[in-house]
């Protein structure tokens, strides 16, 4: 979480109000009385200066802009469909997405995640811009890692004070403590080379116009080490695109696809998913999906609880004075499968369980329209190209 504002508080403490002065030392008489006297009698007298001019003060940097109530730099709220292009998304999903979202300031990204098509995206200039921290999103792929690794079993539980937290508590509450141990039992390597399996630091979609791909940091980073990597997503960038191609992965079973976002709805009709490459997680998913369940029943997603089970992870941090709620999902029951990425931007409400409630509200919309009964039409979609696809 990075907050400069409150070190040069601490710093300005520390260094008390006189740190910055310069102690004076009153100058030594350098003439005798004679000298002065025969300087008196001369004429006339020339002054001359014996210091050099002090410069100009430097005009002062012009101020951040500063939303009213608070050091935030992004408004709670906005229209966040300006600009939007819309011609090629299925409208019943955008619909429910705007609807959810309302009047906050953020983005929505529905996948299919049996195609890898997006569905909707709102607000696609944060969508596809070049991605805010992961907060505790960050998480999932951090428990798959330590999974794949065999550094964790779903049986392990971390002492925290008088507590043991398994896996799945951990997943649920978003424990800093359980994830930055399991970080550390990692190392930097090991968590990164995961991480860029799962897509971090590439670009998610396929020749989706104005996608930024991202950053993964080359190193450990400078403020917490691989705990803050991994508890808080420290010095990462991550696109709403690329936790929906992860959380896409995780709800088909371990295929990332390469999302596509069709320009009209002649290339919808006629789609055809492409594979990136073939996650072996098959066999993590049930451990972590009891966690990321977890976090809707009784977690910190529960504000998306609706009546079909829904698995998600949430994140809250803020990013240069701009406060950060993220929510990746997807619905685990029926025939159809939709995962729902929400990033919200702005002051304080901009957090991780007002994301969820977001989602569970377009979720709960879709319900009430029989979304997920229907079964999924036949169409090109069911015959998956793999010409391109990169190496696991």
């Amino acid at each position: 979480m990075k907050t400069p504002f409150l070190v040069a508080f601490v710093i300005g403490l520390l260094a008390g109000p006189g740190a910055n002065a310069t102690i004076q030392h009153p100058r030594k008489r350098r003439h005798t009385a004679a000298a002065a006297t025969h300087r008196a009698a001369a004429a006339p007298i020339v002054r001359v200066a014996t210091q050099t001019p002090r410069p100009a003060p430097a005009a002062p940097a012009p101020a951040a802009v500063v939303i009213r109530g608070g050091p935030w730099t992004e408004p709670t709220y906005a229209d966040s469909t300006v600009g939007d292009m819309v011609d090629g998304e299925d409208l019943v999903i955008r619909r429910a997405a705007v609807e959810a979202l309302g009047p906050y300031n953020g983005s929505v990204v529905a996948v299919d995640p049996n195609t890898g098509r997006i569905l909707t995206m709102v607000n696609q200039r944060v969508a596809l811009g070049t991605g805010f921290q992961p907060c505790s999103t960050i998480k999932v792929a951090v428990a798959l890692a330590g999974l794949s690794e065999k550094a964790i079993k779903p049986a392990n539980r971390f002492r925290l004070g008088t507590l043991r937290m398994d896996l799945t508590y951990a997943l649920a509450h978003s424990n800093n403590y359980y994830f930055a141990t399991l970080g550390a039992k990692l190392g930097f390597e090991k968590v990164s080379h995961y991480a860029h399996l799962f897509g971090y630091g590439e670009r998610a979609g396929l020749n989706v116009a104005g996608e930024q791909p991202g950053a993964f940091p080359s190193a450990v980073p400078r403020n917490g080490g691989v705990g803050m990597l991994c508890s808080f997503g420290e010095e990462i960038s991550q696109t709403p695109l690329q936790l929906a191609a992860l959380m896409s992965a995780i709800a088909n079973g371990g295929t990332l696809y390469y999302l596509q976002y069709p320009h009209d709805q002649d290339e919808a009709r006629n789609f055809v998913p492409l594979v990136k490459r073939t996650l072996e997680i098959g066999s993590l998913i049930p451990v972590i999906k009891p966690g990321m369940r977890g976090a809707v029943q009784f977690g910190t997603a529960h504000r998306a609880r609706e009546d079909g089970p829904i698995a998600g992870k949430t994140g809250t941090c803020s990013e240069n004075y701009t406060h950060l709620g993220w929510f990746g999902s997807f619905n685990d029951v029926g025939p159809r499968k939709l995962v729902v990425v929400v990033l919200l931007t702005g002051g304080r409400p901009a957090i991780g369980p007002l994301a969820a409630g977001i989602a569970g509200d377009m979720y709960r919309r879709l319900g009430e329209q029989k979304y997920f009964a229907a079964s999924q039409p036949f169409a090109p979609a069911t015959l998956i190209s793999r010409q391109i696809c990169c190496a696991k």
